[in-house]
């Protein structure tokens, strides 16, 4: 099977993304886009663009029917759903099948599968994979919270069993903090992924967050392309992820991408996926979850593999096999991603609107930017806050860092406020050079404190 015309269900720099994967192997693209979007760069540089609703995602980006409508209509064979907004949604994914549309990521029942993020713990912890102590599937009640929270130790994290990206998660160090934010996690999570379900796990101090790069295919193979370091964060929210991982060494490594490739294979996972761990303080890695799409965060792997995720998502949705093995994957050199947020560091990163009456990205070696950002574009306030990713890859991780400062002293943007000077405060950073940041150091001691 191969692709004519694939439909784009998503926004911004992802959906550029996916046009110029699709332009490469000569597929035709439909994006579909809210009025708030009308004048953005992926529906200029789409072959079509259908408009689907309002600005409100609820009545566009998360418009099930209106989606399909557009790709049927538009003779799509094909959806891609990029990250976020439907990108795990198992109902979408079987409306898609059941109107003879393939989805580009994994199949309805995959989805299904790791949906729920409880559920996916014990399933791993079936396979033999550590996982944080905590309760074995959502919480019904604050008092059975409570008794949960009371057996594993405090302190304890509330999380969102539907969804991921830092989102209906909150930290509780006390009963009487379990209580208190017991309702907002719930709330948050039913807001974010229509399911207010969480579970407990322990909170673990110090730690790193490693994840595991999967792909597997419809004829039984499945390779890990590699793992890669975010443990940069604010309030769970990833800011600077790097290839390889500059915190564990190679036979961490190597195992956590054995464990990947296994639980992928024993679970019957397809398409890309992202199998994630927490590395506490011993060098120990407890699986956290997975992430059931294209992340982010991919153009770091890509950076060193030179291997094209977004058209191996495309093959392997249209059931071709993997195009290479694990032998066959090499990683050459170091990659550091930035991502560059409208939003302002010193008043708490609050999100910033506005016309960009300046864009301009950094270039020269080693240098890649994914945006679909330019001069003139209004910001719009309805979405995430992502501008661009800068992505800088050297021969080695000091050459990867030195780009990097480098292109964000050349980016120049005016008209919103952005977290560029939060970057470059961390990249200066001794914890950053010495690779000894952790998912709770920034949120702990303040960008400020941690570039002093």
């Amino acid at each position: 099977m191969s692709f004519d015309k694939v439909l784009i269900a998503n926004r911004g720099e992802i959906a550029l993304r996916v046009i110029r994967a699709c332009r490469e192997l000569g597929i035709q693209t439909v994006l579909v886009y809210s009025e708030a979007d009308a004048h953005s760069l992926p529906v200029h540089l789409a072959d079509e663009a259908i408009c689907i609703g309002p600005a409100s995602a609820r009545e566009s980006y998360l418009n099930i029917p209106a989606i399909i409508s557009a790709a049927l209509i538009s003779g799509a064979q094909a959806v891609h759903p990029g990250y976020g907004f439907l990108s795990e949604n198992a109902d979408f994914s079987e409306v898609c099948r059941e109107h003879g549309l393939v989805f580009i990521g994994p199949p309805p029942e995959v989805l299904a599968k790791f949906h729920d993020k409880a559920a996916t713990r014990a399933l791993m912890r079936g396979f033999g994979l550590p996982v944080i102590p905590g309760s074995d599937g959502a919480v019904r009640t604050v008092s059975e919270a409570l008794r949960v929270a009371e057996a594993v130790g405090y302190p304890v994290m509330l999380k969102a069993r539907s969804g991921g990206g830092g989102r209906g998660m909150r930290k509780a160090g006390s009963a009487k903090d379990l209580q208190r934010l017991w309702d907002q996690a719930r709330s948050e999570a039913k807001a974010s992924f229509g399911d207010d379900g969480v579970y407990i796990e322990r909170n673990l101090e110090g730690v790193r967050h490693v994840e595991a790069q999967v792909l597997a295919d419809a004829h039984g193979a499945a390779v890990c392309m590699g793992e890669r370091e975010c443990s940069i964060q604010r309030r769970n929210q990833k800011m600077i992820e790097e290839a390889p991982s500059a915190s564990i060494g190679l036979e961490l490594q190597h195992r956590i991408a054995r464990m990947a490739a296994d639980a992928a294979l024993r679970a019957g996972y397809r398409n890309v996926g992202t199998f994630e761990f927490l590395v506490d303080r011993d060098g120990e890695p407890y699986f956290i979850e997975v992430n059931a799409r294209i992340q982010v965060e991919h153009t770091v792997t890509e950076m060193v593999t030179g291997i094209d995720l977004v058209k191996e998502q495309i093959a392997l949705a249209a059931g071709e096999p993997l195009s290479f093995s694990e032998e066959q994957v090499w990683v050459n050199g170091h990659a550091i991603e930035c991502r560059i947020n409208a939003e302002d560091p010193d008043a708490g990163f609050a999100p910033s609107t506005g016309v960009l009456t300046t864009f301009l990205p950094p270039s020269g070696p080693g240098i890649r930017v994914d945006s679909h950002c330019f001069q003139g574009y209004e910001v719009p306030p309805y979405y995430d806050s992502l501008l661009a990713k800068v992505i800088a890859w050297g021969r080695d991780r000091p050459e990867a860092v030195a780009r990097m400062q480098r292109a964000l002293d050349e980016t120049t943007i005016v008209g919103v406020t952005t977290n560029i000077t939060a970057h470059k405060r961390i990249l200066a950073s001794d914890l950053f050079r010495d690779g000894k940041v952790t998912t709770h150091l920034i949120d702990t001691i303040g960008i400020e404190a941690l570039a002093g």
